[in-house]
Parts: C-alpha cells; sequence; structure tokens
C-alpha cells in the first residue's frame, strides 16, 4: 500500500474514490496541462480512466507510488514516484492547484517523495523531467539539487530538459555552493 507522507504543510496519501472530480480538474486545467506530455489536456474521458487505472492496476497491483496531495484536507496537487523507462531508473511527477502556485508548496511534495524514493525504496537516485519554458520548475528543482543532464528536442521542436538527483548530492552542491538545473515530467535521462 502506498504511505502517507507528511510535510509541514501537506499531507500526501493514496487517492480515494471521491478524488476523481479534482483530479479529473487538476489535469484539465490549461494552466497546468501546458507542462505536462504535449501540453494540451487530454479528453476528460481519457482523465476519468486514468483515475481509474490508479484504483485498477497501480494500487491493485503495487505497480509505483501515487498521491493526492492535501493541504488543510482540502485537494491541492498530485505527486507520484514510479519506475519510468524513458528515464533509466524512478522518476518524481508532481503538479499542483493553480489556487496553490506562488507559495512554497511545490517544494513539499518534491521533497517528500524524493525522500520516500532515497528511503523506503532504496534508490541511489531520481529523475525529473520538465519542458525547457517551465522556469519555475526547474527553479525548483535545482534548489533540491537536481542536476541537468540533458536536452531533448521534442517531435514538436520545444525541449525537454531531464535532471537527475543522486543520493548525497544536495549536501554536496550545498557545500561547494553550486546548483544543479532542475525539471519535472516526461523522457529519457539515462
Amino acid at each position: 500500500m502506498t504511505p502517507t507522507l507528511r510535510t509541514a504543510r501537506l499531507l500526501l496519501e493514496p487517492y480515494r474514490p471521491e478524488d476523481e472530480d479534482a483530479f479529473v480538474a487538476l489535469f484539465q486545467d490549461r494552466r497546468v496541462s501546458r507542462w505536462m506530455g504535449d501540453g494540451r489536456p487530454a479528453p476528460e474521458a481519457e482523465d476519468r480512466a486514468l483515475f481509474g487505472r490508479v484504483f485498477s492496476k497501480v494500487y491493485a497491483r503495487r505497480l509505483f507510488d501515487v498521491r493526492a496531495v492535501r493541504e488543510d484536507g482540502r485537494y491541492v496537487g498530485h505527486a507520484e514516484i514510479k519506475p519510468a523507462e524513458a528515464v533509466g531508473g524512478h522518476e518524481i511527477v508532481y503538479a499542483l492547484v493553480p489556487e496553490a502556485w506562488g507559495r512554497g508548496l511545490g517544494t513539499e511534495p518534491a521533497v517528500a517523495v524524493v525522500g520516500h524514493g532515497f528511503g523506503a525504496l532504496g534508490l541511489n537516485e531520481v529523475h525529473a523531467t520538465v519542458t525547457a519554458a517551465n522556469g519555475a520548475s526547474l527553479a525548483l528543482l535545482t534548489r533540491l539539487g537536481f542536476a541537468h543532464s540533458r536536452d531533448i528536442e521534442e517531435d514538436d521542436g520545444t525541449v525537454t530538459r531531464c535532471l537527475t538527483l543522486v543520493r548525497g548530492d544536495r549536501q554536496r552542491r550545498a557545500g561547494e555552493g553550486g546548483r544543479g538545473r532542475s525539471t519535472s515530467r516526461r523522457i529519457n535521462c539515462p
């Protein structure tokens, strides 16, 4: 079972069936979906089917950890860490509702999920992918110590940045005064 994680302000817990509408609204919001996949929301029916697969496949088969993010009991986002062939390891994915942006909340689920990866999952590195235009996610991941590993030019001409955080790198970089570049979503970061 996906364990619940707590941060200073947030609770990251397994989804509940009653979260479906909030999940779909998050991924249907163009301000959010512009940073994911091809930059357009999927049809609503596909997002509803995806939510159903969280229960019928992801949780049922214990494939990976995916969580609802809550602030004071209210749904504010999504966070996961999953094996991804494209990155050659485990990738973090996170998204917050736009009403939660600009308050430093994005750092909390990212740190919690990375910590879970290094701790409970025993990983030595965690990856993230982000479209190069998503400066907010790039800056957040950089602050966490993720280092830019490469760029991928997508079929539509956009660039996806691949970043990696190796266990212990954040502390080492902080001691050296250096910062890596960061991201969160999609492609191959070997």
